[in-house]
């Protein structure tokens, strides 16, 4: 396995500086919006707060969706406003000295309905059992079958129609790919993401994404995977 592949303790430093700073970047999200805000609004916010946190910048365009937008993995973010009642994913990442974070989250703007909390519920549990089978010797193939698995058995394997996770470093994807067709074997200090979803088109999706280190345990990132609702 090439030498990027398996990062440094030097690179893993700079990558975990780059995750804290997307982690304060979702609280400060949390902690302002509002009804009526727009998508573009929020990935306006979002670039602006992490050059202030001392990124050099965004690891890749940040993606904001609200309701069904999030039915689209790489939705563009529109002058759509903010209404209560609506699930809201927000994918992003800084870089710090080179080296990229990825990250995204789904949250509920108001009580989520049934339909809301089942799909948010089968990826929470498809991304835990995913981190959990991120181990040295394992292959990439498992780890999306484990995640994958998870969701066809609960009646959405259709609706999972990405990969379960790549590589991160200083490009935001690279190798090994998290994917069911994939070779690759997991080694000690690679960083790759988990990140499960779901997508119904015309009506919602919820992805979960975060970054691991292969041979340490959990999420590099310190915001909880746990449905959070913005009542307000």
């Amino acid at each position: 396995m090439t030498s990027e592949l398996v990062k440094t303790e030097k690179q893993i430093k700079s990558i975990k500086r780059a995750v804290e700073i997307i982690d304060a970047t979702y609280e400060a999200v949390l902690d302002s919006i509002k009804a009526g805000d727009t998508e573009k609004d929020i990935a306006n916010f979002i670039e602006e707060f992490v050059l202030m946190q001392g990124a050099s910048g965004l690891s890749f365009d940040t993606i904001v969706a609200f309701s069904d937008g999030g039915a689209e993995p790489h939705h563009v973010p529109t002058d759509r406003k903010l209404e209560r009642g609506m699930l809201v994913t927000i994918d992003m990442g800084a870089v710090f000295e080179d080296y990229c974070s990825d990250f995204t989250r789904t949250f509920a703007f108001g009580e989520p309905n049934a339909k809301q909390l089942e799909v948010y519920d089968i990826v929470y549990r498809s991304q835990k059992l995913g981190i959990a089978a991120v181990k040295c010797g394992v292959k990439c193939s498992e780890v999306d079958a484990v995640c994958r698995d998870y969701i066809e058995k609960h009646g959405y394997g259709d609706k999972f129609i990405h990969t379960t996770g790549h590589g991160v470093g200083t490009q935001i994807h690279e190798a090994p790919r998290v994917a069911k067709n994939s070779d690759e074997v997991l080694e000690k200090n690679m960083v790759i993401t988990i990140e499960p979803g779901i997508y119904i088109q015309n009506e919602l999706g919820v992805r979960i994404e975060d970054m691991v280190i292969v041979g340490k345990h959990g999420p590099l990132s310190r915001i909880p995977t746990e449905l959070i609702v913005i009542d307000r």
